[in-house]
């Protein structure tokens, strides 16, 4: 395995020199990359919004307000049509999912069901219109009565229209603002998510997101005072509107539309050239214009409404026919707000109502205390993992090191190719990646020392040991996969990233380990020759120290099993400190303008707002973690809370960080995260038990679900939060172990065909001690990593690196005393991986025996 070709090498370097080529450009300037050549990669890492600042909202379709519209439309529908063919008719009414009529005149029944037949007509969807979908089916339940039903397959198929159609309309909305490089998709069958990266002014990002900017020109109807309306019935045809003054002012509009939003083709904020005021001037198309010219000139002195979402924006007078087609909208703007109100116009209306049901909003001070933070953290991590390789391991040391480098710089280049978003829990990831790394090293080295102790030259037991550590390492690094795999699909925004992190860090891992850093041990051996294994603190710990590690077996179950009991108590005693993502609610960070934090003063003026039960904690240099308790009323009650917190405090405290997660996403994260958990622990013993045999399998998952009872019980012995970041820990934590174990399981398998006569328990002592020496490295080194990210990686992933520290020791702690005394619980005997032909040469062995 130490042989290389000419042009494998080439290959080898080619692609991590690529990998160079493509990661260099985040390291310099936007300026220092404009003024390089074109053909060179330019491309850099997209920063999430935990790094940089932004908004991400996810926003929703209320499927029951579709409905309604659609019942209305069919309403009107069955009117039409029954009013077109002249057939008579009563008791129109719709309710639920239906709407009915009944035909007054026997002798139009048959006109009537041939006029209503071509409402239930199929209408195209799918691309390019291969499909159709009925969107209404029709019923006579008796002679004369007709009842259409919506069909689910129509509001499925409205539903997907309106959401395509947001995500078009935001789309527009939001580059009108400027912003650089938003993320605008459809998410699920509902919803949309809306992330828009460095954005100063969130609040002005959902003020634009939240309103369906529906515009309508009508008529005011003064044939009624409005008071007089309001206290009475208003006249037929016409509705009770208010403006946006404050107070608002009632207006008594005429329900039949003049012109509508559709007609627009352009609309600008502008100054009012005799007052100065900022207004917003439109233009229609010619039947907009023809409309609206028509009605001007037959109303001349009246008052015509410009309504916005069944609000009057203004309702002035019309002193002459408005021919040329253009106009102008005068209200209370300020330059901003007439802005904004052009750029609804321009954008277009929203098919239906969008509600947010999630935001995570970070300033952008904190995302760039969190990049200084992070980055910093990583270096350090990566300085202690490489003096302590090469303390470990001598030249071998250095090798391995190099190799580590070139995986950091193919696991930035394949994130930048790719133009995945970096997230501080991918930092996390990558930093985890590079402790758990150097496992693959540590397993190839102490096989590399069993076969020169056994006497085998160099030479030849570094061949072996890079032959013999493949099963162990892929197998390890494969369970960890299947854990960073299940956590993308399971997990939301950042925790994603640390996934996409872990997962892309385990493939380099692989390859930098049994091509880069093999073909870097194989160029030191043609050149220097050596003869001996390289010095180096590891020649200190023996290779296999026979220790009788089994008979603590008994205390370790008991330990354990007692520790499990105290967890369960404490869950059903105690209550868990569920973060926003698994009970819905607020959480907002601000620091203080002026002077010291006052976190009573905060808890107070909060109180009073009456928005239930609220936390506030200090931390940091003069900040504040408040934390507003899940509302009844709904979502869009959660976002009114956040508004009033922000008036109440804007003027004494910025706000760095704002997390609000409303019932409908809360209920389906906690969900979410129960099932990842479960899908990950199955998914592992399907591999193991496929690769080994179901013992192993079953002892891996006992050892892990452990492991993650453990974990559980730190969250709640120490009241730490529960939250979407606590998911991602476990199962990290989870990889972590099963990787642990899998490596022990891999020395149990090869020495079960090795000692066939060997007692279960010997053997197992015999393994762990084989092993123990490749634990204790890769334990230190993946400790020293995330102790340098807890220490200095920041207070936003603080608790999250902190999880995986105890876990880290808690995995390393199972994979010894819990995972390998289940297989002697489970009658583990030797000869469960012979071969057939094995076990007839047994046969023929021992029947040559007996005679």
């Amino acid at each position: 395995m130490l042989y290389f070709s000419r042009w494998k090498s080439i290959a080898i370097w080619l692609v991590v020199f690529v990998a160079f080529i493509v990661a260099a450009p985040n390291l310099l300037s936007q300026s220092t990359l404009a003024s390089l050549p074109n053909w060179l990669p330019k491309s850099q890492m997209t920063l999430g919004l935990d790094l940089q600042g932004g908004s991400h909202i996810l926003l929703q379709v209320d499927r029951n307000d579709l409905i309604n519209d659609r019942l209305d439309t069919a309403r009107d529908d069955v009117r039409i049509a029954l009013r077109d063919a002249r057939v008579g008719y009563t008791g129109l009414s719709s309710s639920n999912r239906t709407v009915q009529v009944r035909v007054r005149d026997e002798g139009q029944i048959a006109a009537a069901r041939t006029a209503l037949n071509a409402l239930t007509q199929p209408v195209s969807s799918g691309l390019f219109g291969t499909g159709s979908v009925a969107e209404l089916s029709m019923a006579e339940p008796e002679t004369g009565l007709f009842r259409f039903t919506l069909t689910d397959e129509g509001i499925d198929y409205r539903l997907g229209t309106a959401v395509s159609q947001s995500v078009e309309v935001i789309n527009r909305r939001v580059n009108e603002l400027g912003t650089t490089e938003p993320i605008i998709q459809q998410q699920g069958n509902d919803r949309v998510l809306v992330q828009v990266p460095g954005l100063d002014d969130p609040q002005r990002l959902k003020d634009i997101l939240g309103q369906t900017a529906k515009l309508t020109f009508q008529m005011v109807d003064q044939t009624m005072p409005a008071q007089e309306a309001i206290q009475g019935r208003p006249p037929a045809g016409a509705t009770v509107m208010y403006s946006t003054d404050d107070p608002p002012v009632p207006y008594v509009i005429e329900n039949r539309v003049i012109v509508s939003g559709e007609n627009l083709i352009d609309a600008q904020a502008t100054f009012d050239q005799r007052t100065s005021e900022p207004v917003v001037s439109f233009r229609f198309d010619n039947q907009g214009a023809t409309r609206f010219g028509q009605t001007t000139q037959q109303n001349v002195g009246r008052l015509f409404a410009i309504i916005l979402d069944d609000q009057v924006i203004s309702a002035p007078q019309i002193r002459e026919p408005i021919l040329g087609g253009s106009g102008q909208i005068s209200g209370n703007f300020t330059a901003q707000s007439a802005n904004d109100l052009a750029v609804l116009l321009r954008a277009g209306a929203l098919p239906a109502d969008l509600t947010i049901v999630e935001e995570r909003t970070v300033g952008p001070s904190l995302g760039a205390d969190s990049i200084e933070a992070g980055t910093f953290a990583t270096m350090i991590a990566a300085v202690l993992v490489f003096a302590f390789m090469l303390l470990a391991y001598g030249k071998l040391g250095v090798l391995a090191s190099i190799g580590l480098a070139a995986n950091m710089i193919m696991i930035i280049a394949i994130l930048t190719a790719l133009g995945a978003t970096l997230t501080l829990p991918g930092i996390a990831g990558i930093a985890l990646t590079l402790g758990m790394a150097v496992d693959s090293n540590v397993i190839i080295f102490e096989r590399v020392r069993e076969e020169r102790a056994q006497g085998r030259s160099l030479i030849q037991s570094l061949d072996s040991g890079f032959q013999r550590a493949l099963a162990a390492v892929v197998d390890a690094n494969v369970t960890t996969l299947i854990a960073a795999i299940i956590l993308f699909y399971m997990g939301t925004g950042p925790i994603r990233g640390f996934a996409v992190t872990l997962a892309i860090g385990i493939v380099t891992t692989v390859f930098t380990a049994f091509t880069l850093t093999r073909w870097l041990i194989s160029v030191w051996l043609r050149r220097s020759r050596p003869t001996e294994f390289p010095a180096g603190l590891v020649h200190y710990l023996p290779l296999d120290p026979k220790l009788n590690i089994m008979r603590w077996r008994n205390w370790a179950f008991a330990l354990s099993g007692g520790a499990s009991l105290i967890v369960v108590g404490a869950f059903f005693t105690n209550e868990m400190n569920y973060g926003i993502d698994f009970r819905g609610g607020s959480m907002v960070e601000v620091q203080a303008r002026d002077g010291a934090a006052d976190p009573g003063d905060v808890r107070a003026r909060l109180s009073a707002l009456n928005v239930g039960d609220v936390q506030v904690q200090e931390f940091g240099n003069n900040e504040l973690m408040i934390r507003v308790q899940g509302q009844d009323g709904g979502d869009n009650v959660e976002q009114s809370v956040v508004s009033l917190v922000q008036a109440e405090l804007q003027a004494d405290y910025d706000f760095r960080r704002i997390e609000v997660v409303g019932p409908t996403v809360s209920s389906e994260l906690a969900i979410n995260g129960a099932i990842g958990v479960l899908a990950s622990l199955i998914a592992m013993l399907i591999y193991i038990w496929f690769r080994f045999e179901w013992q192993f399998g079953v002892g891996a998952i006992v050892s892990t679900l452990h492991d993650v009872v453990m974990m559980m019980g730190l969250y709640i012995i120490l009241g730490l939060e529960f939250n979407l970041a606590s998911i991602a820990a476990i199962l990290t934590v989870v990889g972590y172990s099963i990787n642990d174990t899998v490596v022990i399981y891999d020395r149990v398998r090869e020495n079960l065909r090795k000692y066939k006569r060997m007692d279960v328990v010997d053997l197992l002592n015999l393994s762990l001690s084989q092993t123990l020496s490749r634990t204790f490295m890769t334990g230190l080194t993946t400790l020293f990593a995330l102790s340098a990210l807890y220490m200095w990686g920041g207070e936003v992933i603080a608790d999250f690196m902190f999880a995986i520290l105890i876990g880290v020791l808690v995995g390393t702690y199972s994979s010894v005393f819990i995972a390998g005394p289940m297989l002697i619980l489970f009658k583990l005997r030797a000869g469960i991986f012979d071969s057939e032909q094995d076990r007839l040469d047994a046969t023929k062995r021992e029947m040559t025996a007996r005679t």
